[in-house]
């Protein structure tokens, strides 16, 4: 057994298991190993390493900028491997695969960006301690091969994970005074959970720290809706209407079928095929002026539904022949129809917080049903009405027998996670309704699907 092959590959796996054990450490004690720490020194600094790569303190960002080529090998850092050794892995006696060199330096950029995102402490956080975190979180969705921001929109899996983390940075944020200063309130990169405290707090808001937030608001809806409006325009559904004939233009043309047709006029001693007839492909689609009732529930968690919702009813409001009137309710219910197109005057209207009272909020919607078969009522909560769950599930299935289209859903989430009350959940199955779950792209296909 040579010395450049077993001996290596043992040193390497062990400066990997350093690494990571002090990667474990550090994140389940705020209290520095000093065996752990000037181990892991001594590897990153045998390897060239920036010594940054082990002071949390330091954002990615900041390593990369000045040590530009690490930002090459951090894309794609932890998307999974197809099983194979790397080039450098060295094989044991027993035949097994050491970690090589590369290895221990993929082991070094890996504990950086958990540490980084998983490693956030406790206790009070400054806008830029949030900005750096938002930031560093999108480098580790990068190394799984997303986009930033793209695991937390959608949430599920460690996108909720990261989002919870985000949520609870929000929370520990001194937002009043970070908003009253122009500087710091810039450095924000809005997320939900943001927008879900800027709606809570928007009452005890004032001046400059108001204009602040109404801007981070906008920023964000904007940046939701373009996602949204993508995804309605991508969505395909309806059927072609054979009954309107197509446009006689050249992009209808059906050539391929035109050839076929005409194959019996082909001429051998000309070389040539006479067209006695073009013909064009099918392209209008059935429209129908159609009312879509949006019912919100504002009370509890449901921000992310509320923020989502708004700008879906906003975008289909955009539509052609689409009537979209939008309803939000806790105890209360309040129209929000004059303000359907623009979802940030929607939502500064909108007072998060309280219990529910469903009835209340059918009492709004019931008259806005003028051709029942022509409508489609999307009610978007978690159901749980307590002692009125009787009185709103009669509402409901009344409308429903009527001819009304009913589309209960959990939540209208980026990430499709819902909590709903079993007994409305059996019911509406029952009906033939069952409760939309999963991504917000379901409840954009069943709107298309009634709307086109």
């Amino acid at each position: 057994m040579t010395d450049s092959v077993t001996p290596g590959g043992l040193a390497d796996e062990n400066r990997r298991q350093v690494l990571y054990w002090r990667l474990l450490a550090r994140l389940f004690s705020p209290d520095e190993q000093p065996a752990l720490e000037s181990a892991s020194m001594a590897v990153v600094d045998d390897f060239g390493l920036p010594a940054a790569l082990l002071d949390p303190a330091v954002s990615v960002d900041t390593v990369v900028q000045r040590f530009p080529a690490l930002a090459a090998e951090l894309h794609g850092l932890l998307t999974p491997a197809d099983g194979a050794p790397t080039a450098d892995a060295r094989p044991d006696p027993a035949g097994r695969h050491r970690p090589g060199p590369a290895e221990v330096r993929r082991a070094a950029l890996v504990s950086k960006l958990l540490l980084n995102v998983f490693g956030t402490g406790s206790g009070p956080v400054s806008a830029s301690q949030l900005s750096r975190w938002q930031s560093d979180a999108g480098w580790f969705e990068q190394a799984l091969a997303a986009e930033p921001g793209e695991l937390r929109r959608q949430g599920t899996g460690l996108g909720g994970t990261l989002a919870g983390l985000e949520g609870d940075l929000v929370r520990r944020m001194h937002l009043r005074e970070v908003l009253a200063d122009p500087v710091l309130a810039s450095r924000i990169t809005p997320s939900m959970s943001l927008i879900e405290q800027l709606l809570r707090d928007k009452a005890n808001l004032s001046g400059m720290a108001l204009a602040n937030a109404r801007a981070l608001i906008r920023r964000f809806v904007d940046e939701v809706a373009e996602v949204l409006r993508t995804q309605v325009e991508q969505t395909s559904v309806g059927t072609v209407d054979r009954s309107v004939p197509p446009k006689r233009v050249f992009r209808n043309l059906d050539l391929d079928r035109t050839i076929w047709q005409n194959l019996t006029n082909w001429s051998p001693e000309d070389e040539r095929l006479y067209v006695d007839r073009l013909y064009y492909r099918q392209t209008a689609r059935r429209t129908t002026p159609s009312r879509l009732i949006v019912v919100v529930d504002q009370s509890g968690s449901m921000v992310d539904s509320m923020v989502n919702c708004t700008i879906l009813a906003s975008i289909f409001a955009g539509l052609p022949k689409v009537d979209v009137h939008l309803i939000a309710y806790d105890t209360r219910a309040l129209d929000l129809t004059p303000w359907v197109h623009d979802p940030f005057e929607v939502l500064l209207r909108t007072n998060l917080g309280g219990g529910n009272d469903g009835p209340v909020a059918m009492a709004l919607a019931r008259p806005k049903i003028v051709e029942p078969r022509n409508t489609v009522l999307v009610w978007i909560s978690d159901f749980y009405e307590f002692d009125r769950s009787q009185p709103l599930f009669d509402g409901i299935e009344a409308v429903h027998r009527s001819g009304v289209r009913f589309i209960p859903v959990g939540s209208v989430s980026s990430s499709g996670q819902q909590s709903v009350n079993p007994w409305f959940r059996q019911r509406f199955k029952d009906l033939g309704t069952p409760v939309i779950s999963g991504h917000i792209r379901k409840l954009v296909f069943e709107l298309k699907s009634f709307l086109t």
